[in-house]
């Protein structure tokens, strides 16, 4: 870990975690250092995040112990429906192109929050990603694996813009590559001396929208000025004697704290996490949650997500009595509850203040449009409605989809800690076996974030991948319990990319650690 009684900066880019530590030497909050490094991720991992995309927070205020909730998702234009698409000949949900385009929430996200919890002047937190989008950055390892692969590219190539702003010879940059966005730059600028207002109302709205029509898309102008994030207040669950954290629905936080719930309800092994028992149970826990998550969660200002229902100890207690402890569970159907690609970055202050803080343009490059003389991207989050009229999260104009990217936050007396590992439909299931890696097992932060994983993104079929790290005898026997098991390497990006800040107020010190997976690292503020 790192360690120190100033404060640190830990993200997926070490230049975002640079110009983020920079920033809190020169006295900016965890707010402003957050912005700072969000804006550098926006060029360095343009396949991962950018204005483009939406971002969510749990910000945590030293002083007065209080946590603030913020959900920056944009909505489906209000001209998108499903009659719309019907009449165009699609019959599911677009998975990318211009109709799996929703209004970008990320900038008035910023803007929010440096309002409420900024300390430094707004244009000075865009500095760095100006010069670096000018100057140009060489391309790292772990983001040339993403930038490449065959997928993405044939994705870009499909858009010109995007060809040549992303593939400017013909081909994703090599590892050490010098990249250079000097349209981004523009943009940040205009953002820097113009506010949200350039992005929601001016030239850089223009350029959305006339991107748009040429495309065919439905945004208007109205979808872009009448936008606004939404303060939220976190939901959370009590998981054996330590308090975590999530944002409401429409993100898909209240899995991560069901999963737990489910979890609670059996001790955790005494042979470790990567024990039989103990990734067995953490493995059907996960298909109870995520069935129950692919069933119920929506925009909640349309529809009545039963978040009380599902978060109560007695449905845990009813969903882990559907686990056999011998035997995987291949056809999870959700439960019936009493009503009621991705980056991540966490900032701590000086004064301890803790910003988790997650965005995303949702897919690789999103929907794989980039916005004429912008340089960025425009998300595919629309892509996660579903066209069915009796689920709740159908599409409707002026409604958020089911979201994936989720920050998280725990909490026991003097202890408070931002958390966060992204990764789509990834993240709940992820963010559980930290906490549990924690709680249960002792680990530090660093440790708990390298501890090998597994994925599974949905709650149908026996299949899940595992890092091989896991010890061979454990493998077997889920095998042998009926897990259909894939192997992946040592540490691969499929299993997320985290990071992790603790601060103790009790002593002043903080601590942070920062994914093996990723490019990044946690850097601490310099003292001046």
């Amino acid at each position: 870990m790192v360690i120190t009684k100033q404060g640190i900066a830990a993200t997926s880019q070490t230049l975002a975690s640079q110009a983020a530590a920079q920033i809190l030497a020169k006295g900016g909050s965890a707010v402003d250092a957050a912005i700072t490094a969000n804006a550098v991720l926006g060029l360095v991992e343009p396949m991962m995040d950018g204005m483009g995309g939406d971002m969510f927070t749990i910000y945590w205020d030293a002083k007065s112990g209080k946590l603030t909730g913020l959900n920056a998702s944009g909505p489906a234009p209000r001209a998108l429906s499903p009659r719309f698409l019907e009449e165009k000949g699609v019959k599911t949900m677009p998975r990318d192109g211009i109709h799996s385009v929703t209004v970008p929430g990320a900038v008035g996200g910023w803007w929010a929050m440096h309002q409420k919890f900024g300390k430094l002047p707004w244009r000075d937190l865009f500095q760095a990603a100006i010069a670096y989008a000018e100057e140009g950055f060489p391309v790292t390892e772990a983001i040339v694996e993403s930038w490449s692969s065959a997928g993405e590219v044939k994705k870009l190539k499909a858009d010109p813009e995007s060809a040549r702003v992303f593939l400017a010879k013909g081909k994703a940059p090599a590892e050490g590559e010098v990249f250079r966005n000097p349209d981004l730059a523009k943009a940040y600028r205009q953002i820097a001396e113009k506010g949200p207002d350039a992005f929601y109302k001016g030239e850089i709205a223009a350029a959305i929208l006339k991107t748009s029509q040429k495309l065919g898309g439905t945004m208007t102008a109205e979808d872009l000025a009448s936008y606004s994030p939404e303060f939220v207040t976190p939901i959370s669950v009590d998981y054996r004697g330590w308090k975590v954290y999530e944002l409401p629905p429409n993100g898909q936080g209240m899995a991560a704290l069901e999963m737990l719930n489910i979890m609670e309800t059996s001790p955790a092994s005494s042979f470790g996490p990567f024990s039989p028992a103990e990734m067995h149970l953490r493995i059907e826990a996960m298909k109870l949650a995520y069935s129950d998550l692919r069933r119920y969660d929506a925009d909640p200002r349309t529809v009545d997500v039963p978040v009380i229902g599902l978060l109560s100890k007695e449905y845990a207690k009813k969903r882990a009595a559907l686990i056999d402890p011998a035997k995987a569970n291949c056809d999870v159907p959700a439960g019936a509850p009493l009503a009621s690609d991705t980056t991540y970055l966490t900032v701590v202050d000086k004064d301890g203040n803790i910003a988790s803080w997650i965005q995303s343009v949702s897919s690789a490059f999103g929907s794989g449009i980039t916005v004429d003389g912008m340089g960025f991207a425009l998300q595919n989050r629309g892509a996660n409605f579903t066209l069915d009229p009796k689920h709740p999260n159908v599409l409707a104009g002026g409604k958020r989809s089911l979201h994936t990217i989720i920050p998280g936050f725990m909490e026991k007396g003097d202890l408070h800690a931002g958390f966060g590992i992204m990764g789509g439909f990834n993240q709940p299931l992820a963010h559980a076996q930290f906490v549990s890696n924690i709680i249960d097992y002792g680990m530090n932060m660093q440790a708990a974030l390298e501890a090998p994983r597994f994925t599974k993104l949905n709650a149908t079929g026996c299949d899940v991948s595992i890092e091989m790290r896991v010890p061979g005898k454990t493998l077997q026997q889920l095998s042998e319990h009926g897990h259909h098991i894939n192997i992946r390497r040592e540490y691969t990006q499929e299993m997320g990319r985290g990071q992790a800040i603790l601060h103790d107020s009790k002593t002043g010190v903080n601590y942070a650690a920062s994914d093996p997976r990723a490019d990044g690292s946690a850097v601490p503020e310099p003292i001046r």
